[in-house]
């Protein structure tokens, strides 16, 4: 359908993901990001593009609509990682620090395996080998140390970003001047589809639909409905 009118569908890689560079002094913040996304627009000379985001690449979408309006025509937010506002660990996660992440370490398969199925609600719509396929790319390239900071820098800054103040990530939404469309799903257990509460609050103008029996993971779990 993107090409039938004449649209021109880019996946990125994020910085310190996938086949992408891992820069050691990466900020791999919300903001950081943006200016990666536009440097990439630079690059390929697009003046204006939409954007659509799953997790924290919906968190992305949003911070460069919100630093550079002119240059998105909508959003399409996937399960977004919106500001959690109870952080109960908020004193624990500071104090480790993602430096940590250069050290030699890993995660067991299985470890893996159980994380990456639990985004999903129903995993039979999942094909089994391209989900042991991702569960074996993820340890690969967490084999580097950059990855690892990488992956431990970004949960981070996600997880301590405050909710509310002058700089706090509900009052900046409120500043999204672009149409946005939020998709959440039912069973999603990262980013609970309560959140729409919030974004209803500080964006009553954003359109948001709420998928049943689907997980994180929309675009893969329900495409058809995420279309």
């Amino acid at each position: 359908a993107l090409f039938e009118r004449g649209w021109s569908p880019i996946a990125p890689d994020l910085p310190g993901f996938g086949s992408s560079s891992k820069p050691a002094r990466g900020a791999y913040n919300a903001r950081w990001y943006a200016e990666n996304i536009l440097g990439l627009m630079d690059q390929l000379d697009i003046p204006h593009a939409h954007l659509v985001g799953n997790s924290m690449g919906g968190r992305v979408a949003i911070e460069v609509g919100l630093t550079a309006p002119e240059r998105v025509g909508a959003l399409g937010l996937l399960c977004p990682a919106v500001a959690w506002l109870r952080r109960g660990f908020h004193p624990i996660v500071r104090l480790l620090r993602p430096e940590f992440g250069l050290l030699p370490h890993g995660f067991r398969r299985a470890t893996v395996a159980s994380q990456f199925w639990s985004m999903f609600y129903d995993r039979d719509l999942i094909d089994p080998e391209v989900g042991e396929l991702m569960v074996d790319e993820f340890r690969r390239i967490y084999h580097s140390p950059g990855a690892r900071l990488a992956f431990l820098a970004s949960a981070r800054n996600i997880y301590l970003e405050a909710p509310y103040g002058r700089q706090g990530f509900y009052p900046r939404l409120a500043e999204l001047s672009r149409p946005a469309l939020f998709i959440w799903g039912t069973h999603d257990r990262l980013v609970p589809a309560g959140f729409g509460r919030h974004v209803q609050r500080w964006l009553p103008r954003a359109e948001q639909v709420t998928i049943q029996s689907c997980g994180h993971v929309p675009q893969v779990e329900r495409p058809a409905e995420t279309n």
